[in-house]
């Protein structure tokens, strides 16, 4: 069974305990939160012959071939390759799934996650299993951006916004996710994680830390004229590009703040305070807004899976940030 996590059991109870069930539900909110084992939680929870209050049973027909992966009347839709577009075909095949009838003789469920990553095409194929699923269907549909969904597919769900957890309940979790790391380390993972714990845990695995300490090194030896932008480009190849494009968002998110404000506490992280003061002294707003602009529609085409050339853009970002300080 999914993992059940503590800040989802007001949410959990609402769900499991309804009476009846809608043919549709999106779940959305910030990735790292936990969203895909709770819809795999009610998967499980609907599919199940003898539920156990508010929980699957775990050892009925229906529940075993579940968790062996092979249950006749459940369907899961993701992409065939990480960080892929969900094809129209593979929509195709799920809605003659749809429309077929329970081999078990009770519901059908499906998952699909993440509902953003299908292209419009497969969008809209979709629809008529949304408006009209066959049978007893429930379709949980797990979305970490539904600002990016059709309204079409938004308005044929039932909208259940997915609780991020308190601040509190998140070092609680990390301290037993990763007893490996101290508290500093844990509260740093997940600051750079938004605020979402799993999401935390993730990017320790990926050694982001380790990656974001060269990024900052780099960084100060832009600007110190130390290493060129071509060389930090090549320099940064194994970090993910949207990583990198978050955090310089975030620094000129910081900058302008900071411009604003005067606040040194609201400079985020330690490791890159004094770099975003200078930049804030030394940057006229103008430039700083410029450059925002920028960063926020290059990071839009990284999302949208766009065929960029890495080194090019990257060399692009870095010579317009060297000019920061110049540009008052």
């Amino acid at each position: 069974m999914a993992e059940v996590f503590p800040w989802q059991d007001g949410l959990w109870q609402q769900l499991a305990g309804r009476a009846q069930h809608a043919h549709a539900y999106l779940l959305h909110g910030p990735a790292g939160i936990g969203k895909r084992a709770l819809a795999e939680r009610l998967m499980a929870r609907l599919l199940c012959q003898r539920p156990d209050g508010l929980d699957a049973c775990g050892q009925c027909k229906s529940c075993l071939l579940l968790q062996a992966g092979s249950h006749p009347d459940n369907y899961v839709l993701e992409p065939e390759e990480t960080d892929k577009a969900i094809k129209v075909d593979q929509v195709r095949e799920l809605v003659s799934f749809v429309v077929q009838t329970a081999q078990l003789g009770g519901r059908k469920v499906v998952l699909i996650e993440p509902v953003e990553s299908m292209n419009i095409n497969a969008s809209n194929a979709l629809l008529k299993s949304l408006e009209e699923p066959s049978g007893d269907t429930v379709l949980l549909l797990v979305s970490h951006q539904p600002s990016r969904l059709l309204p079409t597919i938004k308005s044929r769900c039932v909208q259940q916004a997915c609780p991020l957890p308190s601040a509190a309940m998140s070092q609680q979790w990390l301290s037993q996710a990763l007893p490996e790391c101290t508290e500093e380390e844990r509260l740093e993972l997940l600051t750079l994680a938004a605020g979402s714990p799993l999401a935390a845990v993730g990017l320790q695995a990926q050694g982001v830390r380790e990656q974001r300490a060269l990024v900052v090194e780099g960084v100060k030896k832009l600007l110190k004229q130390q290493q060129s932008p071509t060389q930090l480009a090549e320099a940064w190849n194994a970090i993910p590009l949207l990583l990198l494009f978050d955090w310089f968002c975030d620094w000129s998110n910081l900058i302008l703040r900071y411009q604003l404000t005067q606040d040194e506490d609201g400079l985020g992280l330690q490791d890159m305070r004094k770099v975003l003061q200078y930049l804030a002294q030394k940057s006229g707003q103008d430039k700083v807004l410029v450059i925002q602009d920028w960063i926020l529609a290059q990071r839009q085409k990284v999302l949208s899976k766009a065929n960029l050339n890495r080194v090019l853009l990257l060399e692009a970002l870095l010579v317009q940030w060297s000019a920061l300080p110049t540009q008052r």
